[in-house]
């Protein structure tokens, strides 16, 4: 299989944050990149020589993209398959069509899971308010309604304690097609963070263990503990599985609950993760690196850890102005997204930080 050559253009769908970083891995590289997204600007603006505005939808921009790049990846995975299908037509994009068309639909993803034999929270598809009330009925409270796509660091969720916040919940989600799943019992959050090669080479990080505050991650550490480590061969068996059985090409983040039972799948994503941010340090090939190295067609790098333990503090709305006093600890490594306003639940950077 022959490589993409340092000098080539990685073409990057979503200009955020995580693109941003992926532009500046590449960059390492050699590679330059270029970025569609339907804003005027973003995060990966500051570092990315190129940028199309076009929106999803428009099956001529996406063509002239694919065209003008050597490989297209992409920061987020809530884009429509058929933006994807157009690009697949004109040229080479990693991760494919078939691990969105997954990621995308909260059903879906769990009955896939389910076949590969991961265990997943109990779930019923609901399209109705009677829908609600029978997946409430069987399931029981508390439980946790989400609409079927979109959605992320909580959004398009609501809590259901008792039978009886059916409508507000049915109400919150504005209606739209949704899953019940029931409450997970379980002492930590992890997330398994792997990235296959385009000939079939799988390489896994440390596991993480994660925090989240208001549903956004807050914090991820390695080592992650007894609890987890416990767990981890189960949980990568299943990614190994996930990432062989969709031909995935790139980085694929897999969140799981460590329950008194084993891992138990929570959710997918098809891209670069905020619980793998930690890897820019302290790993000797972060997840970016070995994302680009992947899509490429290039050896992976090494992913053994750098330092003895790893903090990643995500920096949310006006905790970035505390950068000062960030700085001043030696050992805290400090990453700023560039973004304007600091809106509540907004993630602004993130410091990671090494103990040798």
């Amino acid at each position: 299989m022959t490589a993409i050559p340092p000098g080539s253009i990685i073409g990057i769908l979503g200009g955020g944050q995580l693109g941003r970083m992926i532009a500046m891995a590449a960059a390492q590289l050699g590679y330059r990149t270029h970025i569609y997204a339907p804003e005027t600007s973003g995060p990966a603006a500051d570092v990315s020589p190129r940028w199309t505005q076009a929106s999803y939808t428009d099956a001529d921009a996406l063509a002239r993209f694919a065209d003008s790049v050597d490989v297209v990846t992409y920061e987020f995975e809530n884009i429509d398959t058929a933006a994807v299908d157009v690009l697949s037509a004109h040229g080479l994009v990693r991760p494919g069509v078939a691990a969105l068309r997954v990621a995308q639909d909260r059903l879906a993803e769990k009955r896939f899971v389910n076949n590969l034999g991961g265990v997943t929270a109990p779930f019923l598809a609901v399209d109705s308010l009677d829908d609600l009330d029978n997946a409430i009925d069987r399931i029981g409270c508390p439980a946790i309604l989400k609409t079927n796509r979109m959605g992320y660091d909580g959004k398009g969720q609501a809590r259901i304690l008792v039978p009886g916040d059916s409508i507000g919940a049915w109400n919150a989600i504005q209606r739209a097609p949704a899953i019940l799943e029931g409450f997970v019992t379980f002492d930590q959050e992890f997330s398994v963070l792997a990235v296959r090669g385009a000939t079939g080479e799988i390489r896994f990080w440390d596991s993480p263990a994660n925090v989240h505050v208001d549903g956004i991650l807050a914090t991820s550490t390695v080592p992650a503990g007894a609890l987890i480590e416990s767990q981890t061969d189960e949980a990568r068996a299943l990614t190994r599985q996930l990432l062989e059985e969709l031909d995935y090409v790139g980085v694929l983040a897999v969140e799981f609950f460590a329950s008194s039972e084993g891992p138990v799948f929570n959710e997918m994503a098809p891209r670069v993760h905020n619980s793998g941010h930690w890897t820019i340090e302290g790993a000797l090939t972060s997840q970016f690196e070995n994302h680009v190295r992947a899509i490429c067609g290039l050896p992976l790098g090494d992913t053994a850890l750098a330092a003895s333990r790893v903090d990643m503090h995500n920096l949310i709305a006006d905790q970035a102005d505390d950068w000062p006093q960030i700085l001043a600890d030696p050992s805290n490594h400090l990453h700023l997204y560039g973004k304007g306003e600091a809106r509540a639940g907004r993630k602004m950077g993130h410091v990671t930080r090494l103990t040798i």
